[in-house]
């Protein structure tokens, strides 16, 4: 095709080209076929515009479906066994809630026997029984040393 038949296609297709083009088409057989040729297919796109415009749209949430049937295909797939849902992780956070609550109440049901009793291991009962003129292991002198500091301001 010509340069000054491929200038002015386009506007020939949109139904307002020149009569300089007009007159080449008039002597030009090659340039004629061509732009021919791009009426025919420009006709058939224009039709197929048209019959997109007139398609029947998908009913409301079809994508949603559709991803959640590919989401529970996974699942249901080898590499799915390891993607588990939003489901299971809601149940293992509620049976790590529960432990955590099992093992708070047993705490607090059996403080008193973790508490500081009378039974000699208070600090002014360690002090009272610390002997210097005997030999004592190291850390046990260590620790009543320790004692002795935690309650100095009491």
């Amino acid at each position: 095709m010509h340069d000054a038949a491929f200038d002015e296609l386009e506007r020939h297709l949109s139904g307002n080209a020149s009569s300089a083009f007009y007159a080449h088409l008039a002597v030009c057989e090659e340039c004629r076929v061509e732009v021919d040729g791009m009426e025919g297919l420009s006709a058939l796109f224009r039709e197929l515009r048209t019959d997109l415009e007139i398609a029947p749209q998908p009913r409301l949430g079809f994508y949603n479906r559709v991803a959640g049937q590919i989401i529970e295909h996974e699942r249901k797939d080898f590499r799915g066994l390891f993607a588990p849902g939003a489901a299971f992780f809601r149940r293992v956070a509620f049976a790590s809630l529960l432990i955590l609550a099992g093992l708070g109440s047993y705490l607090v049901s059996h403080e008193a026997s973790f508490a500081v009793t009378g039974n000699g291991s208070d600090p002014a009962t360690i002090m009272a029984q610390h002997d210097p003129s005997l030999d004592h292991p190291a850390g046990e002198d260590r620790d009543r040393l320790l004692l002795t500091l935690a309650n100095y301001g009491e």
